[in-house]
């Protein structure tokens, strides 16, 4: 069965400093035709850094469109043309005090993919070590969080991770042997 959709037409809705929200017209395999409203995404990397104490390195940020801080992987969006692995080195830099000599890609994943072709880069950090001199964004605040792997579980247990990225990245890491 052919599930391909065809764009037959777009018009845009709103285009921001990094997206782009558009209603595009569709003809869907059975013939009809219908729309779909789509948030275009320059894409974004996180990095699962884990300390020499074996406790990774977690973020606790605002996040205004839930209403609440959330605990997450250091992350953020790609600059136009920017290596995702240079992007999660620079976000870890920027959120924690925290380096890392090398990244390792572990894993891509959309992130919202019913509305959102945002592409997510999940890296594992090497040689992580306190050192950044980087700040953050001035519009962007985060307390950094260590967690051991048992404190992760039972973070996990008590659902106190809600942000998706941030769940792919520590699941894993606790499938590590």
């Amino acid at each position: 069965m052919d599930l391909t959709e065809k764009q037959l037409s777009s018009e845009t809705m709103y285009e921001g400093s990094f997206i782009t929200i558009r209603r595009d017209k569709i003809l869907l395999p059975n013939g009809n035709e219908s729309y779909r409203v789509v948030i275009r995404h320059p894409g974004a990397a996180c990095v699962l850094a884990v300390t020499d104490n074996d406790e990774v390195v977690l973020v606790r940020q605002w996040r205004y469109a839930v209403g609440k801080p959330l605990l997450e992987l250091p992350a953020g969006k790609l600059d136009f043309g920017e290596d995702p692995a240079v992007c999660a080195l620079r976000e870890l830099g920027e959120e924690t005090p925290y380096t890392a000599d090398t990244v390792e890609l572990l894993n891509t994943f959309y992130t919202a993919v019913g509305f959102c072709d945002e592409i997510m880069y999940l890296y594992k950090a090497h040689g992580v070590r306190l050192g950044s001199t980087l700040e953050n964004d001035e519009d962007e605040f985060t307390e950094t969080v260590l967690l051991s792997r048992e404190a992760v579980k039972t973070a996990l247990k008590n659902n106190e991770i809600q942000d998706a990225k941030t769940l792919v990245g520590l699941q894993q890491w606790l499938m590590e042997t």
